[in-house]
């Protein structure tokens, strides 16, 4: 799909086989069940409202990184599972059901139990994603800024989730390429194309907002100011925590128990 990270080089393996995990949780899970339970997921979340309607099948697939007959084929099964509906006409397609049914969709489970596998990897995509802010502030050039900023110009005119999707990792990516050193986005890609497979649909006007912290990081880094891109992005990558799936169930759970939980942000 476009944005989509290379495969993997020589350094980006090294580093991939140092910190590999065991397989388990949704690498278990086959591509076509990792598409519904990452739909239902969102679904029962609440980020995607019931009525809403889905992007074409290709989008998905490429914000998804799966196969479009794949998302054709888990379309269908959650359709057939009650969560999502079809209408014909030209205001049709396949859209989350009014009454979405929840919980019918066992394979979400497996991201649920993910839930310290992702922390560990916002943790380490913090760490690297600091650094990179800190190094690209130094060495970026007038040719580099300008892509970003015509990249988060793409962000904000995105017409969906699937839109956006691709713009963000070409942006993170062209950052890292930014430093000027040469290994950098490789380690960094690892860890990025590793989160991103926790990646949830989310609602454009939360991904827009999320697009501030873009614009601000580039105006750091035409500002030459390392400590202040390095802040940017520090905020931006922590508050993963709370505002990907692992911390919005936690919320929900707060809510159930009739406290107050944060509100919904990007993944």
């Amino acid at each position: 799909m476009p944005g989509h990270l290379p495969d993997a080089t020589e350094p980006e393996a090294a580093v991939r086989g140092l910190n590999a995990a065991p397989l388990g949780g949704i690498q278990r899970l086959s591509a076509l069940d990792t598409v519904r339970a990452r739909i239902a997921l969102a679904v029962e979340l609440g980020l995607l409202a019931p009525g809403e309607r889905l992007p074409p099948t290709d989008e998905i697939a490429a914000a998804l990184g799966v196969g479009d007959i794949t998302v054709r084929r888990a379309l269908a099964s959650l359709h057939a599972d009650g969560v999502l509906e079809r209408r014909r006409g030209r205001t049709g397609g396949t859209l989350v059901a009014e009454r979405p049914v929840k919980g019918a969709v066992t394979e979400a489970a497996a991201y649920r139990a993910a839930a310290a596998e992702v922390h560990r990897l916002i943790d380490h995509r913090l760490v690297l994603e600091c650094g990179v802010a800190h190094l690209a502030a130094l060495h970026a050039d007038g040719a580099a800024l300008d892509a970003l900023d015509r990249l988060v110009g793409a962000m904000d005119e995105a017409g969906s989730w699937t839109e956006f999707r691709g713009h963000d990792e070409r942006f993170h990516l062209a950052v890292a390429e930014a430093t000027g050193v040469a290994f950098a986005a490789a380690p960094y890609g690892a860890v990025l194309r590793d989160l991103y497979r926790y990646y949830l649909p989310y609602p454009l006007d939360t991904l827009r907002r999320s697009n501030c912290e873009h614009r601000a990081l580039v105006d750091a880094l035409r500002h030459g100011d390392p400590v202040g891109a390095a802040e940017v992005a520090r905020q931006h990558v922590a508050q993963l925590h709370r505002t990907m799936f692992v911390g919005l169930m936690d919320d929900a759970g707060a809510r159930a128990g009739g406290g107050a939980g944060p509100a919904v942000g990007t993944a």
